[in-house]
């Protein structure tokens, strides 16, 4: 397995866990309706990808920020994608890894990545809306967790926590 993908994919999952307890905690940002649209954006990416790196036997199934109630709602949407790219990359083997495989909404040009190309570009867009979102939560009046991978490897790598 690749280290550096699986401390991504292990990051991603810690960092998306500190925002959304933060945004969850403050809440002119909880009930932020640009927050909330770009925590969805980051989730259904997040379950296109792995989708599009899975054996995609079903349709993909879009969602709006709409389709959730509530935050918490929308939260546990968000993380049921880390729990099965967390279970994906625990057993992925090397070869699968390095297998190519389309990317469907890129279509002029068509554009092929492997799974680890597409995992890794899943984690970097995460990253990027995190960053807007911590942005915004600031502006807002909350105080936005630091999340950098460097932080997380200063803390010894810990795992996500999606409560308070």
């Amino acid at each position: 397995m690749n280290p550096l993908l699986r401390d991504f994919c292990g990051h991603q999952e810690w960092a998306d866990a500190e925002l959304w307890r933060a945004i969850g905690a403050h809440a002119p940002a909880r009930d932020d309706k640009v927050i909330r649209d770009r925590l969805h954006h980051i989730a259904i990416v997040q379950r296109a990808f792995s989708w599009a790196t899975g054996d995609r036997s079903e349709p993909f199934a879009f969602t709006t920020p709409e389709d959730f109630q509530s935050f918490d709602d929308l939260r546990a949407y968000a993380r049921d994608y880390h729990d099965r790219i967390g279970a994906f990359i625990a057993t992925v083997s090397d070869a699968r890894l390095d297998e190519r495989v389309v990317i469907p909404w890129f279509q002029d040009p068509p554009l092929t990545l492997t799974v680890a190309e597409a995992l890794t570009q899943c984690a970097m867009h995460s990253h990027y809306h995190r960053g807007q979102n911590a942005t915004w939560l600031r502006d807002l009046g909350g105080e936005p967790p630091g999340t950098d991978l460097i932080v997380w490897y200063w803390k010894g790598r810990p795992a996500a926590a999606w409560t308070p």
